[in-house]
């Protein structure tokens, strides 16, 4: 089974644009959609509380045909327009959507962050995790939010098997961002995020980037778009992740990232597993 999960910043730019940042999105459908994948996972949709269009899901269809959509927007109280997630799975694939409210503070359940659908063999979780923000201003409820995530996907492991993916918003070593000394203090690699996310593994996951490549270093998935040299320098974080249950770990035959090219901000990432 292959699996592609992709933090797009907008769906409907990406697929209805015509800048040059939305030229090279299309360039990534366009290779996205060349690995047939079973199932695919969008993060930051940035969809209205209705969800696609019509017109947005005839242009996604035109590059994964034959796929089914589901999807969760912002809802009010929370922003418009605002985070998103999305999953397209193949025909043929049977799957069942679960109602998944974490009790997270402030507006976060309302945000579209996370969506989880169940197949026969296991239970398929795309995230996008809350960024604790500009100044850390949103540190605590991020906190909240990792320890109540990490809840919720040990419940459901106790079932069946979990894949989960999608960005996490935390570089869990010094090996996961090219420049650890400066960033202790920034939002995606304080003590407290990278805490957050060791206590998640230690629920019963396994990192699957790390089983499959152990500790090699300068493979990233992120690169900010604030510095344009960030890419070409490489100069990224790894902050997108598929994680998998500790008990399929051996079954994952590959964890990788996709070449985006020139694109900058997130890479899609693939997992393949015998599931």
């Amino acid at each position: 089974m292959t699996l592609i999960s992709w933090n797009i910043d907008s769906l409907k730019a990406a697929l209805t644009s015509t800048s040059d940042r939305a030229k090279l999105s299309q360039a990534v459908l366009e290779k996205l959609g060349g690995y047939n994948a079973d199932i695919i996972a969008i993060q930051e949709t940035k969809l209205p509380a209705e969800g696609p269009s019509k017109k947005l899901l005839e242009l996604l269809d035109g590059y994964f045909p034959g796929y089914k959509v589901e999807w969760i927007s912002s809802l009010p109280p929370a922003r418009k327009g605002y985070a998103g997630t999305m999953i397209l799975y193949r025909e043929g694939l049977a799957a069942s959507r679960l109602e998944t409210k974490l009790g997270a503070p402030d507006t976060m359940d309302s945000e579209g962050r996370l969506l989880v659908l169940e197949f026969d063999e296991f239970y398929f979780a795309n995230v996008y995790t809350p960024n604790s923000g500009d100044g850390l201003k949103r540190l605590s409820e991020r906190q909240k939010w990792d320890a109540l995530y990490a809840s919720y996907l040990s419940s459901l492991d106790k079932k069946k098997p979990v894949i989960a993916c999608g960005d996490f918003n935390v570089a869990h070593k010094e090996i996961d961002l090219a420049n650890p000394a400066s960033n202790h203090f920034s939002a995606g690699f304080t003590d407290e995020e990278r805490e957050g996310f060791t206590k998640l593994l230690e629920r019963g996951f396994t990192d699957s980037f790390r089983f499959v490549h152990g500790d090699v270093k300068d493979i990233y998935s992120w690169w900010g778009q604030r510095i344009k040299t960030s890419k070409i320098n490489n100069s990224g974080w790894r902050i997108d992740y598929f994680l998998v249950s500790d008990r399929i770990k051996e079954q994952v035959k590959k964890s990788e990232m996709i070449d985006s090219g020139p694109r900058q901000d997130h890479t899609p990432i693939l997992l393949e597993i015998d599931i």
